[in-house]
C-alpha cells in the first residue's frame, strides 16, 4: 500500500543523486549542502546527512540507496515509530522534524504526520511574559485577587467608585508586529517586504486616569521631567480637583478610591503621606502584575493600536493623535474593561497566581 512514507524515500534519492553529482565535478560538502538547500527548501537533508553521503560518493561509492537493514521494515505509522517519536519529543520539545526523521530512520513527510495527525501537536514560539513569577510573587497574586473580588462582592458599586491609572511612553514611531503588518496575497503575487524598524527616539509621556465611565484627567510628562514622587503628587492634586469638578457624587461622598500599580513614584514615602493627608484610599495591586491593570490590560494597547506604523515629526503631533484616539472610546468601552479586569481576578486565582491566557469573556 502506498504511504507517504514512499514520496519521502523518493525525494531522499533524487537529493542523493544531487550529491554524487556534486561531488563527481568537485564541489565540496559545504557548497552541496548549499545547493542542496536552495533546490530543495524545507524538505532538504540534514547537514549530516548531506556530509555523510558526500563522504560516500567521493570514497567511491555508486549506490544511492539505504543499506541493507536486517528485519522487518517500519510502516508509516507503525505504533513504535509513534511511540518512539513522542518519546524524543519528550526529552526535547525544540527538536525539529529532521533531526527527528534522521533518527528514528522515516521520511520527513512520515514524521511530520505522526507529530501532528497521531500526537496532535504542532510547533509554536514561546509565549513572553513580564517576568518570571516568584512563589511568593504568585501568592501576593492570589492573596490580593481575593479581596478585590470581596470588595466587589460587598459592594455592587465598588467599581464604579475606583479611578484607576498609569503612565506610558507613546512613539513617533512604533513599528507594527508582524502579524499587523499581514496581508492577503494570491498565489502568483510576490510575498510583500517590509524593512526592519525599531522605535523611534521622539516620544511622549502619557499620565491617564479612568472610572467606569471614561477618562477622568490625563497629561503629558514635560520633556525633560522625571516621574518622581514629587511631581506624582502634583498630578494626583490635579487629579483631585478633577474629580471634584467631574465626578461630584464621589467627591461629596469621598467614596472614590484610587487604584495604580507598584511603580517607584507610587510606593514612596511623599506619595503615601499626600494620599493619607488627602484622606484619598488606595485599593491593593500585586506586584508584577500589568495582566490585573486596567491600564495596562486595556487603554495603553488599544491606544497604541491605532498608533502603530505611523510617523509623527513632532512632540505635538504624537500628543494630538494620541488625544483623538482616546476621544475614540466610548462609555461601554470602559464599563466593559472594569468588568473584564473582575474576570482576570478569577482567572488569576485559577492559574493558581501565575501568568494566565487573555481574557476569557471577551
Amino acid at each position: 500500500m502506498w504511504c507517504v512514507a514512499d514520496l519521502a524515500v523518493d525525494q531522499r534519492k533524487e537529493q542523493r543523486v544531487c550529491i554524487r553529482f556534486c561531488a563527481d565535478f568537485g564541489k565540496s560538502a559545504t557548497e552541496t549542502l548549499k545547493m542542496i538547500q536552495q533546490g530543495f527548501g524545507d524538505q532538504s537533508l540534514s547537514r549530516t546527512q548531506v556530509f555523510q553521503w558526500h563522504a560516500r560518493f567521493k570514497a567511491g561509492h555508486t549506490s544511492v540507496d539505504d543499506d541493507e537493514h536486517t528485519g522487518r521494515p517500519t510502516s508509516c505509522t507503525a505504533p513504535e515509530t509513534i511511540a518512539r517519536i513522542q518519546e524524543i519529543i519528550r526529552q526535547d520539545r525544540r527538536r525539529t522534524i529532521h533531526d527527528i526523521a534522521e533518527e528514528v530512520d522515516v521520511g520527513y513527510g512520515t514524521c511530520q504526520r505522526v507529530l501532528m495527525e497521531e500526537l496532535g501537536m504542532q510547533r509554536v514560539t514561546a509565549k513572553f511574559v513580564p517576568r518570571i513569577l516568584t512563589a511568593d510573587q504568585m501568592q501576593q497574586r492570589v492573596s490580593v485577587c481575593p479581596e478585590l473580588r470581596q470588595l466587589a462582592s460587598d459592594d455592587e458599586m465598588f467599581l464604579s467608585r475606583v479611578i484607576t491609572g498609569d503612565e506610558s511612553w507613546v512613539y513617533g514611531y512604533d513599528p507594527e508586529t508582524k502579524r499587523e503588518s499581514s496581508q492577503w496575497k494570491s498565489p502568483t503575487s510576490p510575498r510583500p517586504k517590509k524593512a526592519r524598524w525599531v522605535k523611534s527616539n521622539l516620544k511622549s509621556m502619557i499620565i491617564t486616569f479612568f472610572d467606569i465611565k471614561g477618562i477622568v484627567y490625563k497629561e503629558f510628562v514635560p520633556r525633560g521631567q522625571t516621574v518622581n514622587s514629587g511631581f506624582y503628587c502634583e498630578v494626583l492634586w490635579r487629579l483631585h480637583e478633577k474629580v471634584r469638578r467631574h465626578r461630584p457624587q464621589l467627591w461629596q461622598e469621598q467614596t472614590w478610591l484610587l487604584h495604580h500599580d507598584n511603580a517607584p513614584a507610587h510606593t514612596a514615602v511623599l506619595t503615601q503621606q499626600f494620599l493619607a493627608a488627602n484622606k484619598i484610599p488606595v485599593i491593593p495591586h500585586p506586584p508584577y502584575s500589568p495582566d490585573l491593570a486596567p491600564c495596562d490590560f486595556f487603554l495603553f494597547p488599544k491606544m497604541k493600536l491605532k498608533l502603530k506604523g505611523r510617523w509623527f515629526d513632532t512632540i505635538e503631533d504624537i500628543q494630538a493623535e494620541t488625544q483623538k484616539v482616546l476621544d475614540t472610546l466610548t462609555e461601554k468601552n470602559f464599563q466593559d474593561a472594569f468588568q473584564k479586569w473582575r474576570r482576570r481576578w478569577d482567572q488569576c486565582l485559577h492559574a493558581g497566581g501565575n501568568y494566565f491566557e487573555g481574557d476569557s469573556g471577551r
